[in-house]
C-alpha cells in the first residue's frame, strides 16, 4: 500500500491545475480517494461528526450486498440447468451464473460511473460516490434476461434524470436503483414480466441448452406472478410445490438478488451491525407489512389476498427492499420518529399494491418511490412539531 500512495504522489501534479492532465483531475480525486481515506481536515466551521466518509459507508454497504449477488448467480445457473434437465457441478452452475450477470453489473457501473465522470469534469467537483451502491443493486432487481442495451438506457436515465438534475449524490428525491427499474418496468414491460424473463437462457459460457428456449411444459413464472394469475399453490420452475424453507433459500425464479432471505438476512446483519442502515426504518417496514397481509388475509376477496402473511414478506423483493432500499440514508426521512413513519407506511402500501393490483404483484418497488416522495414531509412535520414544544416550554 506503501508503494501504491508514493506512486499516486508522484502522478498527482500532473492532474492538479496546470498539470498535463489536469482535465481528469475529478477521475483522479476519485480513484484516490476511494483508495485512501482523505487526510485533509476543516479549517473551520467543522461539521463532521463521524470518522466514517461516505465512500466508506458506501463501501460497507457493497459488501453486505455481496451474500445477495453471490447467491443470485448461482440461483440463475441453478434456474437454467434446472428448466432443461441437466445436471451440473455447484462451480459449473455458479460459473454459468457468474458469466450472465457479470455483464449487468459491467454495463450499470460503465453507464452510470461514466455519466457521473463526465458531470463532475464538467462541473469541476469530485466525483461522487453514490453511485457504488446503484451500480451494484441494478444488476440486482432486474430479471437475467433483461437486454443489456435496455439496461444501459435505463440506467443513464435513472442517473441523468433521477439524480445529476437534482445536484448528484445526497441531493436526489428517488432512490437510482429503483428508477432504473420503473423505467424498465413502464418503458419495456415485455422484458420485465412474463415467464421467459426470469431464466438464463444464455450466457458468455453457451452453457448446455443455450441455444434453446424454455422446455416445454416448464414455467419461469414468479411465485407471486402465479398468485397473481390465480393460482393457489406456488410452485418451482418444474412444477413442484413449494415450502415456506423454499422460499427461505430463495432457489426459485425471480430478480437476481431478491429470492434468498437468507442472503439478504447476511446483508442486514452486517448493515445494522456497522451502523450504516437504520433498524428503525427496517423494522417498520416488516411490521406495516405483516399487519396489511392480516388484514387482508381477514377479507380474502382473491387469491393475493388469501396469501399467508409470511409469504408476503418471504417472496418478491419485500425483503430485499426493506433492508437496502428503504433504509437509503440520502431518500428516507432524518428524524427518529418519521423513520417509524416512514418505513411503517412502505410495508402498507407495499401490500395493499399487491393485494388490490393483481396485474402488478410486486408492489415494494412503488411503494418505496411512493414514500421517497413523502419523507422530506414526514421530517418537516416532525421536526415542526419538535420546534412547537420547545417554544411551548421556553415561554412558560
Amino acid at each position: 500500500m506503501k508503494a501504491l500512495r508514493n506512486f499516486l504522489d508522484k502522478v498527482k501534479p500532473s492532474f492538479e491545475e496546470g498539470g498535463k492532465f489536469h482535465a481528469f483531475r475529478s477521475v483522479f480525486d476519485g480513484f484516490e480517494t476511494f483508495l485512501f481515506v482523505p487526510n485533509t481536515t476543516a479549517k473551520r466551521g467543522s461539521h463532521i461528526h463521524d470518522c466514517i466518509d461516505s465512500k466508506r459507508a458506501m463501501s460497507m454497504v457493497v459488501i453486505a450486498l455481496i451474500p445477495a449477488l453471490l447467491f443470485g448467480m448461482y440461483n440463475v445457473g441453478f434456474q437454467h440447468y434446472l428448466v432443461h434437465g441437466e445436471e451440473a457441478s455447484f462451480w459449473a452452475t455458479f460459473l454459468f451464473g457468474f458469466l450472465a450477470v457479470l455483464p449487468k453489473i459491467v454495463v450499470a457501473y460503465a453507464v452510470g460511473l461514466g455519466i457521473e465522470f463526465v458531470v463532475a469534469q464538467w462541473r469541476g467537483e469530485e466525483i461522487q460516490e453514490g453511485f457504488l451502491v446503484s451500480g451494484m443493486l441494478i444488476p440486482l432487481i432486474v430479471p437475467v434476461e433483461c437486454p443489456l442495451w435496455i439496461l444501459a438506457v435505463a440506467t443513464a436515465f435513472a442517473v441523468i434524470f433521477a439524480k445529476e438534475v437534482f445536484g448528484g449524490t445526497g441531493y436526489n428525491v428517488f432512490n437510482v436503483a429503483l428508477i432504473t427499474r420503473a423505467f424498465l418496468f413502464f418503458a419495456y414491460p415485455v422484458k420485465m414480466s412474463g415467464d421467459a424473463v426470469w431464466v438464463a437462457k444464455d450466457a458468455l459460457c453457451g452453457g448446455v441448452g443455450s441455444e434453446n428456449a424454455l422446455l416445454d411444459g416448464v414455467t419461469g413464472a414468479t411465485p407471486l406472478g402465479q398468485v397473481s394469475t390465480g393460482a393457489t399453490e406456488i410452485t418451482d420452475a418444474l412444477g413442484s410445490a413449494m415450502s415456506p424453507m423454499d422460499m427461505v433459500t430463495g432457489l426459485y425464479p425471480g430478480s437476481i438478488g431478491e429470492t434468498s432471505v437468507i442472503a439478504i438476512g447476511i446483508g442486514a446483519i452486517i448493515l445494522l451491525w456497522t451502523g450504516i442502515a437504520s433498524w428503525k426504518t427496517m423494522l417498520s417496514v416488516f411490521a406495516g407489512g405483516i399487519l396489511t397481509a392480516l388484514m387482508f388475509n381477514s377479507i380474502g376477496a382473491n387469491e393475493v389476498m388469501n396469501l399467508p402473511w409470511y409469504e408476503h414478506i418471504l417472496l418478491g423483493g419485500f425483503c430485499f427492499g426493506a433492508v437496502f432500499m428503504a433504509t437509503d440514508p440520502v431518500t428516507s426521512p432524518r428524524t427518529e420518529c418519521g423513520k417509524y413513519i416512514y418505513g411503517f407506511l412502505i410495508g402498507f402500501v407495499a401490500i395493499v399494491i399487491r393485494c388490490l393490483n393483481p396485474g402488478y404483484p410486486e408492489g415494494m418497488m412503488l411503494a418505496i418511490l411512493l414514500m421517497n416522495l413523502f419523507a422530506p414531509l414526514i421530517d418537516h412535520c416532525f421536526v415542526q412539531a419538535n420546534v412547537k414544544r420547545r417554544l411551548k416550554r421556553a415561554n412558560r
